[in-house]
Formats: C-alpha cells, structure tokens, sequence
C-alpha cells in the first residue's frame, strides 16, 4: 500500500501499533547496518533507502528526479516488506543470503528482491543486517551504471 506520508515519522505513525512496532525495529536494523553514503527518507510511498544525489546525480535512469534506491521497508496490506535492491542486483549477495537465512533457521518468503514477513519473529534480522552492510555505496554504484551501460549497449551482463 502506497503512503502520502512526507516523512519517515509521519509513516510510521499512520501505521497500526503492531506493525508500528515491527517496521520500526526492522528500521533500526537496517540503520544501524547502512553503509555510509546511503540516505533514509520517503520514495515511492515507502521507507527509502538510497544513493543520493549529491553522489550520483544522474538519479535512477526511469525517473531522473528520483535517487537511486538501495532498500526500502514498507506496510503492504497483507505482510510488511523489505525490498533489497543490493541483493536483487547480485547473485553471489543473493546465494549468500539465502545460505545465512537457512542457518539461522527461518523459512524465507522472497521474491527477487521484496523479504516478506507477517512478524517480526519471521525475520534473521542479524541475516539482514548484514545483507544491508554487505554492499557499500560505491560498489552498488558501479554494478548499476555498469549494469545500465550493458543494457543500452544490447550486451547481457
């Protein structure tokens, strides 16, 4: 579900007190494990994790306005979720963090990039704590334009 919320704040207070609880500490986390360089704020109607512009000002390629995300952390109307760009756009991240997940004994529900959960208690939030740390500023930055680049170009990467 898509929010008018301008802040971060202004989000999480119009979500109901469980899920309130849950996104915040999922927040915390993914704060306490960000990479220096990425920035939180609204994008996209959800909690935003991304480059900003003042390190690439180009923006995303579809809309040039907007930052390139990295993360981000929303109250969908069946489950909450966690989108990881960083693992979307790496396999060795991906294989890495699936491999962590079923050690630390959790069934994970993801799609190519959106973690789903239903309670707080569904997530390794040690696993994604390190998936977020995992790609610092300037390598998802070259992976994407390397990625853009091959995909003008007509080559697969």
């Amino acid at each position: 579900m898509t929010s008018q919320a301008k802040t971060v704040d202004e989000y999480l207070a119009s979500l109901p007190a469980d899920r309130r609880e849950a996104v915040g500490a999922v927040r915390g986390v993914i704060l306490k494990n960000l990479p220096k360089g990425y920035e939180e704020g609204m994008l996209y109607g959800m909690i935003g994790y991304f480059v900003p512009h003042s390190i690439l000002p180009q923006g995303y390629h579809c809309d040039p306005k907007q930052p390139l995300m990295y993360a981000s952390l929303a109250s969908q109307k069946n489950h909450m979720a966690v989108y990881l760009m960083g693992v979307y756009g790496s396999a060795e991240v991906r294989d890495w963090l699936t491999q962590e997940w079923a050690k630390a004994g959790k069934k994970l529900d993801m799609g190519k990039a959106c973690l789903r959960f239903k309670r707080l208690d569904d997530l390794a939030l040690d696993v994604l704590g390190a998936a977020i740390a995992k790609v610092p500023v300037d390598r998802y930055v070259t992976a994407y334009l390397e990625t853009l680049a091959s995909s003008k170009s007509g080559k697969k990467r």
